[in-house]
């Protein structure tokens, strides 16, 4: 399971049209920006400053808050008329407030929001501006090396030598940042081109030692030091093929006198390289567009009983319109027009009653879009009352016509588009050759999956193809570019909360994004804009 991806995104804040609270003098405002908590309570995550007498304030105090791109977060801007030096809000006066999702702001950057009212005689419209930028440096080292005469480590054979990447603490200790791969049975390795965070190895510093260890690898785990050498990100940067940096091995120094190194390595490529990140694409425009496929095979059980995971009857929602919900609230915030297309799979659909693997939830084949996750809930409530649940569990029909649309969008190579597809089953995949091929080519495409197993089946298949330590395989060879599919059971969260499954499903998805776009090197469409000249 992956961690949670946290970003820290700055917000900063404006007001124009404030209701005058002061009898002599315009109103000395704050805000105040508080978070919904778990258990549904705003907590205060930060406030500007007061500006005093001014009804349309831009402040300078910016508030930073974590983004989750898997969970709905909920805020809260406050503006107060600030009466007195205390911290306390209990005796200034209420100017106002909005309320907006984190992920609202983010897709638009910019966004402007009418505070509710006070006084609905006021003359005018009081509103609240506020503007998101990522809080971030995502610059790498791109490094391509390759060493020659190596010392010969082993017995029989030659050495098999790797690299260790090491930055210089403000205590004098190194901490290892990066280890490339072992280059069996050679001294003369090329080793792949890797990247590093600048960050991670000087904290931006270009004159901080860095170091390069060279070992051979030893199965037993005591690799022998071939040598090392320290130098500089800006020396780096500096280095061509012509410059050679000497390894060192320190006892062979201390031992002999003619003693000149141990092997030589060169750079081939050394360069910063912009990393893009998942909110840079966001910020320059790229929408994320979400299509939802829904089982309706005969395991789920007849929806007219209440063991049926389809039962539609019950007080509560069943497993499927929750799980349709907690992930459709969090995607809608990041697409434009909010229009979800969504499809069956596994049914005998009116009026020929022959079975579909990929049938328009509303069943309106040429038209399959919802109005949101609340238009997706009717459609389905309305499938469910209307199908014949049959079988079998067929899922690469849905998510070969979600990778027809992200394939189109590939064809401009720029970065408009992303799609997430959201599958719910309750049980094993019928045709697992044909999904597995099926991903495996949309791992090439702007493309997500996400699969959400319900009930209590065995889901050993899905999470096979949630490949996060393997990359995925299909009958013809061919392994999938990356990692695109995230899984989890649904009854792992059935008693904690909608917002915890969210966030477990969606975690993947804002790397999954910028992998993407930096495997086809495709910039934001704002920065590539830029770099042609034409300012956004």
């Amino acid at each position: 399971m992956a961690n949670s991806l946290c970003m820290r995104v700055e917000l900063r804040i404006s007001c124009s049209g404030l209701l005058p609270r002061d009898i002599m003098s315009p109103s000395d405002p704050m805000v105040v920006v508080k978070q919904r908590n778990s258990i549904g309570r705003f907590e205060e995550v930060g406030r500007t400053e007061k500006i005093k007498n001014n009804n349309d304030p831009t402040f300078v105090t910016a508030v930073d808050v974590n983004y989750l791109f898997e969970e709905m977060q909920l805020l809260k801007f406050a503006v107060y008329d600030i009466d007195n030096e205390s911290d306390t809000l209990k005796d200034d006066d209420d100017l106002g407030k909005a309320t907006v999702t984190l992920g609202q702001i983010v897709s638009m950057k910019e966004m402007t929001l009418d505070l509710d009212k006070q006084n609905s005689s006021a003359p005018k419209r009081a509103t609240i501006t506020i503007r998101a930028s990522e809080v971030t440096d995502n610059n790498v080292l791109e490094i391509l090396m390759r060493g020659e005469s190596l010392d010969k480590k082993d017995l029989i054979g030659k050495s098999d030598p790797y690299m260790q990447i090491l930055r210089k603490n403000d205590d004098g200790t190194w901490l290892m940042i990066h280890q490339t791969e072992v280059q069996k049975g050679t001294r003369k390795p090329k080793w792949n081109t890797f990247t590093v965070r600048i960050h991670s190895l000087c904290g931006g510093n270009f004159d901080r030692p860095v170091k390069f260890s060279c070992f051979d690898y030893d199965s037993n785990g005591k690799h022998d030091l071939i040598g090392e050498f320290e130098s500089t990100v800006a020396q780096l940067l500096d280095a061509n093929n012509s410059t050679i940096f000497g390894l060192i091995n320190p006892k062979k120094q201390t031992k002999k006198k003619d003693y000149k190194n141990s092997g030589k390595i060169t750079f081939s490529q050394c360069k910063v390289v912009k990393r893009f990140s998942f909110l840079d694409y966001l910020f320059g425009g790229c929408q994320i567009h979400f299509t939802c496929g829904i089982d309706f095979t005969g395991s789920n059980g007849d929806p007219r009983q209440k063991t049926s995971l389809h039962y539609l009857e019950s007080a509560n929602l069943n497993e499927y319109a929750q799980a349709i919900k907690a992930v459709g609230c969090v995607v809608q915030d990041y697409d434009s027009d909010k229009l979800f297309p969504a499809f069956g799979f596994g049914a005998k659909i009116p009026p020929t009653n022959e079975i579909s693997h990929e049938f328009a939830l509303n069943f309106q084949p040429d038209n399959p879009y919802c109005a949101g996750v609340e238009g997706i809930l009717e459609a389905y409530y309305n499938a469910v009352r209307t199908v014949k649940l049959y079988g079998p569990t067929n899922i690469s029909p849905i998510i070969n016509h979600v990778a027809r649309f992200a394939e189109q969008s590939q064809k401009t190579e720029s970065a408009e588009n992303y799609f997430v597809l959201l599958i719910i089953s309750d049980g094993v995949v019928t045709d697992m050759a044909e999904t597995v091929q099926a991903i495996v080519h949309a791992s090439d495409l702007p493309m997500s999956i996400i699969i959400v197993g319900v009930g209590n089946a065995d889901f050993t298949a899905m999470e096979f193809l949630d490949a996060d330590k393997r990359r995925l395989t299909d009958a013809t060879g061919r392994k999938a570019s990356r990692d695109i599919v995230q899984f989890v059971p649904f009854r792992k969260f059935k008693m904690i909360s909608a917002s915890a499954l969210a966030s477990s499903v969606l975690g993947e998805v804002p790397k999954q994004v910028a992998e993407y776009f930096a495997m086809k090197e495709i910039e934001p469409r704002f920065q590539a804009q830029t770099n042609n000249g034409s300012a956004t």
